[in-house]
């Protein structure tokens, strides 16, 4: 087995609407696990310019705040051929109301590894069978919607 490469990365958890009706979108995966809009770093910017970037050419969303920095996630998976030790720093954005994606600047490998968009409300994400990043994310959501977001990032796990 190689060595995984380290990948520093950045997601982003647009949520949508209010309190009472939260949305959030997330992406599936071909191999069947949903996440939110997010990638890795390029160069020398910075996590939260890299937010910017992805949810821009992921969601076609710009100009949205994003902040605070609510989680860290790190996971070990083989992806296109290579092992990649993937470094997650979430970050929360807000946004009015669901928004439809622009998928417009998806890059070729995001046209071939992302196979549906959906917006999703906290009892959907409670109830489902589907992979969920990170798998505790209906719990972590409900949290962040009760309690706002953490005075310091949270360690969530795969």
């Amino acid at each position: 087995m190689s060595t995984p490469v380290v990948r520093p990365t950045v997601r982003v958890l647009v949520l949508a609407g209010t309190a009472e009706l939260t949305r959030v979108l997330l992406f599936r995966a071909y191999d069947d696990y949903w996440f939110p809009p997010g990638g890795g770093l390029e160069g020398t910017e910075t996590y939260e310019e890299a937010a910017h970037r992805e949810l821009a050419e992921e969601t076609g969303l710009t100009g949205v705040g994003i902040g605070p920095h609510i989680w860290n996630r790190r996971d070990v998976f083989e992806w296109r051929g290579g092992m990649l030790d993937v470094r997650e720093r979430w970050y929360l954005a807000r946004i009015p109301d669901v928004v439809d994606v622009d998928s417009t600047g998806w890059t070729p490998e995001e046209r071939e590894d992302l196979t549906a968009h959906r917006w999703w409300s906290l009892p959907e994400l409670e109830a489902t069978t589907e992979l969920l990043v990170p798998r505790s994310l209906a719990r972590l959501v409900r949290s962040l919607i009760r309690d706002g977001a953490p005075a310091e990032p949270l360690e969530v796990g795969v």
